[in-house]
C-alpha cells in the first residue's frame, strides 16, 4: 500500500506541478537577472513551494475550512494577481539594474518573484494544493503514508530546482533578442493562464 500510494502521489504531483512546463515562465520572470540572482530565485521559490505543499498536506484541509476559504476563491485571487505580473512582462516593465539602490531593488525583486508568482500560484497553485489535501485524506492519519507524501513533495520540488538551474543555459542559447521576444510572448501566455485561473474559479463557484 505505501508503495502504491507513493507512486500515485509522485505521478499526480509531477503532472500537476509540471516542472518542465514551468521553465518558460521561470525564464521570462528571471530575464535580465544575473546568474546568482537567478539561482537565488530558483532556491527561494523551491523552498517556499515545498513549505506550502507540505503545509497543505498536513493541515491544508483544516486551515481552509477554519478560514472559510474555498479553493475557487483562492484560484480567482491568484489569477487576478498573476495577471498583473503578466502585464508587466508584456509591456517590458523592468527595474533598473544599476547603482547601489538598484542592487537593493534587484534583491527585493528576487524575493518578490520567488514568492509570487513562481512559488505560488505556479508551483504550489490551487491544483497542487488540492492534490495534497486529497492525498493526505487518503493517508487518513497514517504516519508512514504522510511521511511518504512529504518525501514525494521533496522529490518533485528538487526536480523543479534542477530544471530551473538548467533554464539560464537555454536563455543564453536563445540570445538577447530572442529573450526579449520570448519574454513578451510568455507574458501573453501567462496572462491567458491567469484568466483561465479566474474562469475556472468562477465556473466552480457557479457550479457549487
Amino acid at each position: 500500500m505505501p508503495l502504491e500510494f507513493a507512486v500515485s502521489a509522485l505521478v499526480t504531483l509531477l503532472v500537476v506541478v509540471d516542472p518542465i512546463g514551468l521553465v518558460p515562465s521561470f525564464m521570462a520572470l528571471t530575464h535580465g537577472l544575473p546568474d546568482r540572482a537567478s539561482r537565488s530565485v530558483a532556491l527561494r521559490a523551491s523552498l517556499i513551494a515545498a513549505g506550502i505543499l507540505a503545509g497543505s498536506a498536513l493541515i491544508g484541509e483544516w486551515l481552509l475550512r477554519s478560514l472559510a476559504i474555498s479553493l475557487p476563491a483562492f484560484r480567482i485571487a491568484g489569477g487576478l494577481l498573476l495577471f498583473s505580473i503578466a502585464s508587466e512582462m508584456v509591456f517590458g516593465v523592468r527595474i533598473v539594474r544599476q547603482s547601489k539602490e538598484a542592487e537593493e531593488a534587484v534583491e527585493e525583486h528576487v524575493r518578490n518573484i520567488a514568492a509570487f508568482p513562481l512559488a505560488i500560484p505556479l508551483m504550489a497553485g490551487p491544483g497542487a494544493i488540492t492534490a495534497m489535501v486529497l492525498l493526505s485524506g487518503r493517508a487518513a492519519g497514517n504516519p508512514a503514508m504522510l511521511a511518504t507524501l512529504l518525501i514525494v513533495i521533496a522529490v518533485v520540488i528538487a526536480i523543479c530546482f534542477v530544471v530551473f538551474r538548467l533554464a539560464p543555459r537555454v536563455g543564453r542559447l536563445i540570445g538577447t533578442t530572442g529573450n526579449v521576444v520570448l519574454s513578451r510572448l510568455l507574458g501573453v501566455l501567462l496572462a491567458a493562464l491567469a484568466v483561465q485561473f479566474v474562469i475556472d474559479g468562477v465556473r466552480a463557484v457557479m457550479a457549487g
